[in-house]
């Protein structure tokens, strides 16, 4: 899993690149956002047994405190966005995730 940051006025995107059957790891957020599937086919693991499948293009609401894991189905580009002032990519999930899952 590549990560790539992207940083404009007041927003970030967090650019995922995912081989097939690879895995994002599950986590949760602090603030709900809006995530975009740029490339590819995955399914989104949600907290409590949902599961939901995207194909490219795709614009996927995230909804704070619930776990979710991506699983990339095909090779697949994967972009969180989030409005936030933090540029520090060492520090910007821990501004951004929510401990403990």
């Amino acid at each position: 899993m590549n990560q790539l940051h992207h940083f404009s006025d007041g927003l970030y995107a967090k650019e995922v690149v995912l081989n097939a059957n690879s895995l994002a790891s599950q986590h949760k957020h602090k603030y709900d956002h809006l995530s975009v599937l740029a490339k590819g086919r995955v399914q989104v693991l949600f907290e409590g047994g949902e599961v939901q499948e995207y194909v490219a293009p795709a614009c996927i609401n995230i909804v704070k405190d619930v776990n979710h894991t991506v699983l990339a189905l095909e090779d697949s580009v994967w972009f969180c966005i989030h409005a936030t002032s933090e540029t520090d990519v060492d520090n910007i999930d821990n501004v951004l995730i929510k401990e403990g899952v």
